[in-house]
């Protein structure tokens, strides 16, 4: 390699998630009106706008819940537009749920467990016949949920039944099943929904975590401005199924558009919280 090779700066990498013209219409009512998304590789984005602005349908396009009238949706270079939600989650796309889907009644380990599932595609098979690979898979899985489980500081509590943990402790272990199963790009949809204050700074700081430390990609919807202006690097503004503004929390804050999306015109752009001095939600 010569010199000017070894200086010359770096190409620029695209966008992991590239969302284009997306429209999503029911029944003729237009929850999405050509949306376009990009969510760079390493980065945190966040979605935000008001009730009805969207957010959950974009994000049921994203993970082949929906299937867009119009426009498309590529990770990594590929068209997820028609591709059912267990082959986008193969590709390393998972996501949790703004209402709880675990199994209350399965140890925490065994809900971490179920992320695995995709990953154990003969293992049935390799049980029935008794072949020494069953017991090698089961093992390198049970060890990826323990991992992913100490990863949001539930693996003392392995043994438990879900449904005795605190609600808090519920939403991260929901995070960890969604971790167990390796993603490249994580989906969390509203997670702080339903935490007090206390739930959500140890929360902010795992996702700013996860994406600092481990290299994910997170793409974010949550109503609660304070907890992303604590992970974002970048935000999203829908507001009745259109893109209001994107740019930094700061920007995003002090748009005086998404300031009357949120709070109706002539009010105090403050209330659209600002983060606590830790960086942490509220």
């Amino acid at each position: 390699m010569s010199a000017a090779d070894a200086t010359a700066p770096a190409a620029p990498v695209g966008p992991l998630l590239v969302g284009r013209g997306l429209t999503v219409e029911f029944g003729g009512v237009r929850a999405l009106d050509g949306v376009d998304l990009d969510v760079p590789a390493g980065r945190v984005v966040a979605l935000i706008g008001p009730n009805g602005a969207g957010k959950t349908t974009l994000f049921n396009l994203v993970s082949g819940f929906y299937r867009p009238t119009r426009g498309a949706v590529q990770f990594a270079g590929r068209d997820l537009t028609r591709l059912a939600p267990w082959r986008i989650a193969r590709l390393g796309i998972l996501r949790t749920f703004q209402t709880l889907r675990l199994f209350p009644a399965l140890s925490v380990l065994d809900n971490a467990l179920a992320g695995r599932h995709m990953h154990d595609g003969g293992a049935s098979w390799q049980a029935v016949l008794g072949l020494p690979a069953f017991a090698h898979a089961e093992a390198a899985s049970r060890a990826r949920a323990m991992e992913a489980l100490a990863r949001v500081g539930l693996a003392a509590r392995a043994a438990d039944e879900a449904r005795t943990l605190p609600y808090g402790d519920q939403r991260r272990l929901e995070i960890a099943r969604a971790l167990a199963a390796e993603p490249r790009l994580l989906l969390l949809d509203e997670p702080a929904a339903g935490m007090n204050q206390a739930e959500r700074r140890p929360l902010a700081r795992l996702v700013r975590d996860l994406c600092e430390r481990d290299g994910l990609t997170i793409l974010v919807v949550e109503h609660d401005m304070r907890f992303v202006a604590g992970v974002a690097d970048e935000v999203v503004v829908l507001d009745h199924g259109v893109q209001l503004a994107r740019g930094t929390p700061a920007q995003v804050r002090s748009d005086p558009r998404v300031v009357e999306a949120y709070l109706g015109p002539t009010r105090d752009p403050a209330r659209i919280a600002t983060p606590p001095p830790d960086g942490g939600a509220s």
